[in-house]
């Protein structure tokens, strides 16, 4: 008889992180849920100073409440003209209820009269990884370096991603493959170096 899955709680109710993070542990044969199946879930109040923070923060609250192996990241555009802004406030920017266009409409507001290379930018991920009693056992954080667009180009992705102009592409992430995104992606890079971890502690032999 076949053991069942393990299961591994992902710390988002961000459809689109969730879609990126079940497909890249897919193959380890482990069942992912989200918060929004996990009727224990609770929400954690993100007072870290920086990414690795809020990451800790939210894996370990949520392995707390549910019991559950957990693994959360925070993750969020930094922007150079800006001064590392919006940051970890990147998903509220415009807003503590703000959504994707009015964060969008912010940053190409406040970038006006900024040009060429000074629009650089890059997007930063920290995950971890918590054991069911709150412990954090791995962490992982990835990058990918990029530049703002003038305009929207795209509609694939969420955030910013129809502004983010990967140099190499010369395409925004809202204009590329989904697959792409995924190897290239400052998440799909965190979480592919997360990879080991998640084997290790919740993959079946």
């Amino acid at each position: 008889m076949n053991a069942a899955p393990a299961i591994l709680l992902l710390g988002t109710t961000n459809a689109g992180k969730l879609r990126e993070l079940a497909a890249l542990v897919a193959p380890l044969g482990i069942e992912c849920r989200s918060l929004a199946d996990e009727p224990a879930a609770v929400e954690v109040e993100e007072t870290g100073k920086t990414f690795a923070e809020n990451a800790a923060l939210k894996a370990t609250g949520q392995a707390i409440a549910t019991g559950r192996w957990v693994l959360a990241e925070d993750s969020g555009l930094v922007v150079d003209a800006l001064g590392g802004a919006p940051g970890i406030y990147s998903a509220r920017f415009a807003g503590e209820h703000a959504g994707d266009a009015a964060n969008n409409a912010l940053l190409l507001q406040k970038l006006a009269a900024v040009r060429g290379t000074d629009r650089s930018a890059h997007y930063a991920c920290h995950a971890a990884l918590a054991a069911p009693d709150g412990s954090i056992l791995a962490v992982a954080s990835g990058v990918c370096c990029g530049r703002i667009a003038e305009s929207p180009l795209g509609t694939g992705g969420f955030g910013y991603d129809p502004l983010f102009v990967v140099p190499e592409y010369q395409r925004t992430f809202g204009d590329l493959s989904a697959a792409v995104k995924a190897v290239i992606s400052h998440r799909g890079r965190a979480m592919r170096a997360m990879l080991p971890a998640i084997r290790r502690h919740l993959a079946r032999p």
